[in-house]
């Protein structure tokens, strides 16, 4: 239900400080990956690998959309920045590369990149399909032009891969986004399998991010009464991987009433994070993880979440919000409010996915009345990056940087059938970043 509360002036000091923060991130540290291998670079850093620095020009691309035919896809036209191109690189029922035998996924959702050793890169997307046991995650591998050249699964056998989250260490945790769902811990190779991490809870997982600093991993959870989690590992050494395999998973507990506040944060231990499955009028969790802390703060319907420069950054798609919590200082702001923002018109429909870029833009995505990224953010006036025509019946997600951060990908979930047929992967190139 949306709030019906008068819209405030937001805190200008706390809002100045996190624009502050966002421009200060550089290159995570990187630890070994899942199974002992390196990897260079960082699913989140838009540098070169030889360290060259970029300073983000996304600020610069406000009001300057125009109409864009995208390659590959004659259906498809955008409203795209000037000096852009883009293209479509997968489609639902397809082999997006020919000698490969895996034919693109439906229903494509959460995504990230991750760098590879040849100096290309891997592009992986959940299948938020709700079959039992028919989604999964597929990957789009290129090469260090950028070039596509093989497509595989990284996991099956999963339900409903709503969003996820990259690793540092170089993984991606897709969430099953169903009563009984689990976090999975999947190589973007495909050379392992698939892990799955019942102590990171079972409830209706949406994203996930992970705090290198202080080493904790967050969670939003896809129910109008859902709670924010974070988990705390038994063991992950600075620098190097968490091991999922045990933990503390708690809850948020938020002071005030206020959301336009800055609101301190108390993290409390969930008693039971595996509860047990039962059958009452069908399938069900008993006790669910958010009935069982008493105060634990309500978000209605968290969605996207993702880790920049000392902040998580995650939505809420039943009011419309987006929210910042400084892991350090353990305080929680509002940096995008639809009632508050009365200066961009229409307000975003349905917060969803987000991604935020190694300048510290906060990219949205739409799943609402429109087919928009827009970018948001403290003292940012909010404004469409990507306008996707003709694909209404549809939603954008998983939007997420190339490591160098030249190209951006996101897909059209139903694309212009509006079903479950049609997902479509598109990349955006060009000048997001210039060299300092």
């Amino acid at each position: 239900m949306k709030s019906s509360r008068q819209s405030q002036p937001a805190n200008p000091t706390r809002r100045r400080l996190l624009r502050e923060g966002l421009f200060a991130a550089g290159v995570l540290a990187i630890g070994p990956d899942l199974w002992g291998n390196t990897t260079q670079g960082s699913p989140r850093a838009a540098m070169a690998l030889n360290g060259t620095r970029r300073i983000s020009n996304i600020p610069n691309l406000a009001g300057t959309l125009h109409e864009r035919a995208v390659e590959n896809d004659p259906q498809t036209r955008m409203l795209v920045p000037r000096g852009f191109s883009v293209r479509q690189v997968a489609r639902t029922g397809r082999r997006p590369v020919a000698e490969s035998d895996y034919v693109w996924h439906a229903e494509p959702d959460g995504g990230a990149t991750f760098p590879m050793d040849d100096g290309g890169w891997v592009y992986v997307s959940n299948a938020e399909v709700s079959g039992w046991r028919q989604g999964g995650v597929g990957a789009l591998r290129f090469n260090a032009s950028g070039e596509l050249v093989d497509s595989y699964s990284i996991c099956t056998g999963t339900t409903n891969n709503c969003a996820g989250g990259p690793t540092p260490w170089g993984t991606w945790l897709t969430c099953e986004e169903i009563d009984e769902g689990l976090v999975y811990e999947c190589d973007p190779t495909g050379q392992r399998l698939a892990v799955p991490a019942p102590a990171l809870g079972i409830f209706r997982h949406e994203a996930a991010a992970v705090d290198p600093v202080h080493r904790h991993i967050y969670l939003t959870e896809d129910v109008p009464d859902g709670n924010f989690y974070r988990f705390v590992p038994d063991r992950y050494p600075a620098g190097g991987r968490a091991d999922l395999r045990s933990g503390r998973l708690e809850v948020a507990l938020v002071s005030g009433r206020n959301p336009l506040d800055t609101r301190a944060v108390e993290w409390r231990p969930v008693t039971n994070p595996t509860p047990r499955l039962i059958a009452s009028n069908g399938m069900g969790i008993e006790p669910a993880t958010r009935h069982q802390v008493p105060g634990a703060e309500v978000f209605d319907g968290g969605e996207g979440c993702w880790y920049h420069a000392g902040v998580i950054y995650f939505t809420t798609k039943g009011d419309n919000r987006v929210w910042a919590l400084d892991t350090g200082a353990d305080t929680l702001d509002l940096i995008y409010d639809k009632q508050s923002e009365q200066a961009f018109n229409p307000g975003i429909d349905d917060v969803d996915n987000l991604t935020v870029s190694a300048g510290g833009d906060v990219l949205v995505a739409e799943d609402g009345s429109e087919m928009r990224l827009v970018v948001v953010g403290p003292n940012v006036t909010p404004f469409e990056l990507v306008n996707v025509i003709g694909q209404r019946g549809s939603e954008i997600c998983g939007p997420a940087f190339s490591p160098d951060g030249r190209r951006l990908y996101f897909s059209s979930q139903n694309g212009v059938a509006g079903d479950h047929t049609d997902g479509r992967i598109y990349e955006l190139r060009g000048p997001f970043f210039v060299e300092a």
